[in-house]
């Protein structure tokens, strides 16, 4: 029925609020994980629609929620409709069947992506327009250029280039993930076509014109300006299919499923058997196909056929596909158009002396990523290596980057004579073929390779140096929430510690022999580790702080990580919330725990805080007002994965020094934000925390700032 202006619009009811809710129906307990990760990302998204952020940044965070996508995808969303297919009748802890979350992932995702295409196309580019940065439609550009594009192609894309019709003698090809590709339409002209290839060339058929990964996306034409390298492939389609008419050419792209899972206690040789998975993923099933919005229904229903996709799984993107090729903007030679570069800081305890273990004899020194150097870690291990005294290193290396220091650094203490141990998690997702390569380059250089537990990911940031002085061996550690890897620890913030804590250093050497050798160590005295005893710790410490309030005595927990969806945790903060216990989260990504509801959470409030930086580090605080209170950092979320299926790490913070800089800097800085925070509300919704008369920005508040050491 059409809708006339004499007919008012029928109002659907008004869900109830939470508060509105009766007891017949109950408030559900969980927010969902999949719908928390996509609220997330729609932080993200929010970023980039920052007013007074430089362009490039703004191009950045679009690129960011692009990515993020990607991983959710071919992680999550196949996950999700793999258990459709298997008609998994199970319910997720917050009571949404699969196909019930897969509706709500979509209905929430369309308007996301409509956002973001708008404001690339209607904010982004003309603001790079402004600053001489523009990319072109080939179409509109004069002969000369054109030809100076066209003669590009013939020497640089051409040759590469393999296309593939379907008919049938030719099925459907193969699209592999997360590939750019060209549909077109190709028919005989039957003008110029020869007598006998004309039984070859009856009918209109579908062709498909893969986008090389080795050529760049977007084309240089002179200085700032560039062109598209799909506009360029299809005004040179005829060189592909000489005699024949092309049709105008369409943009789409494929995701599939990512999600390697290798049967360990089945697999003789891991390295082997996860090069041949990885091998594997490249054909696993799809659960995603973009496509230029303006494509035509007759090649849309070719593809949804040919891949495999209804119509749902199908999304139009009404302008650029696959924007994080756009990155390619952001390495040009502009620093107007992003942040300014912070000023690293180095701790003031490792400058005053030379030699780092004299300083760590005296001291810890607290590491505040990306604000301290990351190269006071690097430097660490270099003089490890070449120090004569030193006699073994061991490090847990997750993700180490491209032409590591800290690799080079483990190569040179085995050349030096030392014994080195590296365990390399191969399994760490979408680093396995990275990690495959430095593993067997350090095997090569003499360094003992391990690959931890089976079963279990190594998700542990921990170094332990041991060495000889006098007639003992000293052990120094360096515990942190980060990865070794100098890239991301200048766009994430980290922790990290350094020790030369005599308990904490033994707890690291039985911590390796579990690591290494398979023991059967449960007790440690300082650390905490998953899957031993982390779960268990954490929650005795929640109900310590239930038992104080139930006592009234001051009871508060501070707690930031990345997720929250681990059930029996939320539990644990329920209850003591109903007794009282005053319960800060910062929770920068997932969060299934419902904040606010009356009789449930209302002393438990949440907020995520997304910026220039990707909050990274993992902090509890705890107030224990018995007997003081107690600090942990280290490399566990508060995830089901995190506590039995990984292999974690989190330490206490002895120093009273430090442990007050993490509780009032920067715990406290992060529950003073005003710029980066959200706030979640109980119905799932974020809200920008009020600016006030004084904005601040947590992060920017430690640029150039003296960490504490």
């Amino acid at each position: 029925m059409v809708q006339t202006p004499s007919m008012p619009a029928k109002r659907k009811p008004r869900k109830p609020s939470i508060a509105q809710q009766s007891a017949s129906e109950p408030i559900p307990r969980l927010f969902n994980r999949e719908v928390s990760w996509l609220e997330f990302d729609r932080r993200v998204l929010e970023e980039a629609m920052v007013e007074d952020l430089p362009v490039l940044e703004r191009l950045k965070f679009l690129s960011i929620f692009s990515s993020n996508l990607d991983e959710f995808f071919m992680i999550r969303v196949s996950g999700v409709k793999e258990q459709v297919e298997e008609g998994v009748g199970e319910l997720s802890p917050d009571g949404l069947s699969p196909g019930e979350q897969l509706r709500q992932i979509r209905d929430r995702l369309r308007p996301m992506l409509r956002k973001q295409a708008d404001y690339l196309a209607n904010v982004v580019f003309p603001e790079l327009q402004k600053a001489g940065i523009t990319v072109e439609a080939y179409k509109f550009l004069n002969a000369k250029e054109r030809k100076k594009l066209d003669k590009y192609f013939r020497d640089n894309i051409f040759p590469i280039l393999t296309p593939q019709s379907v008919d049938s003698s030719h099925p459907f090809p193969y699209i592999s993930n997360l590939s750019l590709n060209l549909g077109l339409f190709i028919e005989p002209n039957r003008t110029v076509t020869q007598k006998n290839l004309k039984h070859l060339f009856r009918q209109k058929r579908f062709a498909r014109i893969k986008l090389p990964p080795t050529v760049p996306r977007l084309i240089p034409i002179d200085g700032k300006r560039f062109a598209l390298l799909e506009e360029v492939i299809a005004a040179n389609a005829h060189h592909l299919f000489p005699n024949m008419n092309v049709s105008e050419g369409f943009l789409f792209r494929v995701t599939r499923d990512a999600d390697i899972e290798i049967r360990e206690d089945e697999a003789g040789d891991l390295m082997r058997t996860l090069e041949t998975e990885l091998q594997r993923r490249r054909f696993r099933f799809p659960v995603r196909l973009e496509v230029d919005g303006a494509m035509p229904d007759k090649m849309l229903k070719l593809l949804g056929t040919g891949i495999g996709l209804t119509d749902e799984d199908i999304y139009k993107i009404d302008g650029f596909v696959d924007i994080s090729d756009l990155m390619q903007l952001y390495s040009l030679d502009q620093p107007a158009l992003k942040d300014k570069p912070i000023p690293l800081v180095h701790p003031a305890a490792l400058l005053e002396k030379k030699n780092i273990f004299e300083t760590l004899k005296k001291q810890d020194v607290l590491l505040h990523h990306p604000y301290t150097a990351f190269s006071a870690v690097t430097d660490f291990i270099a003089q490890a290596a070449e120090d004569p005294r030193v006699q073994a290193i061991k490090i847990c290396l997750y993700r180490t980057g491209k032409d590591s220091p800290v690799v080079r650094s483990l190569i040179r203490a085995s050349q030096m004579g030392k014994q080195v141990t590296a365990l390399v998690e191969l399994k760490a997702r979408f680093d396995e073929e990275n990690n495959i390569e430095w593993a067997r380059r350090l095997e090569n250089e003499g360094v003992h390779v391990v690959y931890g537990i089976s079963s279990l990911k190594t998700h542990s940031k921990v170094l332990l140096v041991i060495r000889r002085e006098g007639d003992r061996l000293a052990r120094y550690v360096h515990i942190a929430t980060g990865n070794y890897n100098p890239i991301t620890a200048r766009q994430y913030t980290d922790i990290g510690l350094l020790t030369a804590d005599e308990a904490i250093g033994d707890d690291a050497t039985s911590l390796f022999n579990f690591l290494t050798g398979y023991s059967q160590q449960t007790e440690y005295e300082r650390l905490i580790v998953a899957p031993v005893n982390l779960r268990e710790r954490l929650i005795e410490l929640i109900r310590r702080e239930s038992e104080n309030a139930g006592a009234g005595k001051p009871a508060k927990i501070i707690v930031k990580t990345n997720s929250l969806t681990d059930t029996d945790l939320i539990e644990e903060l329920y209850a003591a919330s109903a007794v009282g216990v005053e319960i800060e989260l910062i929770i920068r990504g997932v969060c299934a725990l419902r904040p606010g509801v009356v009789g449930l959470s209302e002393n438990i409030r949440v907020r995520s805080v997304v910026g220039r930086f990707l909050e990274h580090s993992r902090i509890f605080y705890f107030a224990n007002s018995d007997e003081g209170e107690e600090i942990y950092f280290g490399s566990a979320d508060w995830m089901q994965r995190n506590l039995d299926r990984r292999v974690e790490v989190v330490a206490p913070i002895l120093d009273l020094e430090i442990r007050d800089y993490l509780r009032d800097e920067v715990l406290g800085s992060y529950l003073r934000d005003t710029v980066n925070a959200r706030i979640l509300k109980p119905d799932g919704t974020y809200q920008k925390v009020p600016n006030g008369s004084t904005p601040f920005d947590a992060q920017l508040y430690f640029v150039g700032t003296d960490i504490v050491s």
